[in-house]
């Protein structure tokens, strides 16, 4: 589906899902469903007091766009929107949105969940644990989990 919307950002600064969804569907007449997904960061039972997140600037955006649009085409998306954020994230914070907008509400929760599992395997996005104890973690290794989430998509 052509001209369907893709907004990428990747920054610091905390978002609005609720604002971005609106911003999303404003004006749309034909949408019959939006989903949003936010991931937030856990504190792993009070063992993590923050989530340090890195990316590849440039090469991250692209990446997440290229899983967009191809969101946007599989599932006949009528708008898609993924905000991730970076630095220093306490447990409770969020981490990541992803907003699609479709006719039915099968195709966006398809290509909400599509989009997740591509972005946590295939953007270039480091993540390192700290502590609560003071100790600084090291950097955290993909889940087979995830790998598998995005192979059966396949």
């Amino acid at each position: 589906m052509t001209g369907a919307p893709v907004v990428v950002r990747v920054q610091t600064d905390d978002f609005d899902a609720a604002a971005e969804a609106a911003r999303l569907a404003a004006g749309r007449r034909d949408a019959g469903a939006v989903v949003t997904f936010t991931g937030l960061c856990r504190d792993e039972g009070g063992r993590l007091s923050a989530l340090e997140l890195e990316h590849y600037p440039g090469m991250a955006e692209a990446e997440i766009g290229r899983i967009c649009r191809k969101a946007v085409e599989r599932f006949s998306l009528l708008g898609i929107a993924a905000i991730h954020r970076v630095g220093r994230i306490a447990p409770g914070e969020n981490i990541v949105l992803v907003v699609a907008l479709a006719p039915h509400r099968h195709a966006a929760f398809d290509g909400a969940s599509f989009v997740m599992d591509f972005l946590k395997t295939s953007a270039p996005f480091w993540k390192k644990e700290h502590f609560a104890d003071g100790r600084e973690g090291d950097w955290v290794d993909a889940k087979e989990s995830d790998d598998r989430a995005r192979e059966a998509w396949s």
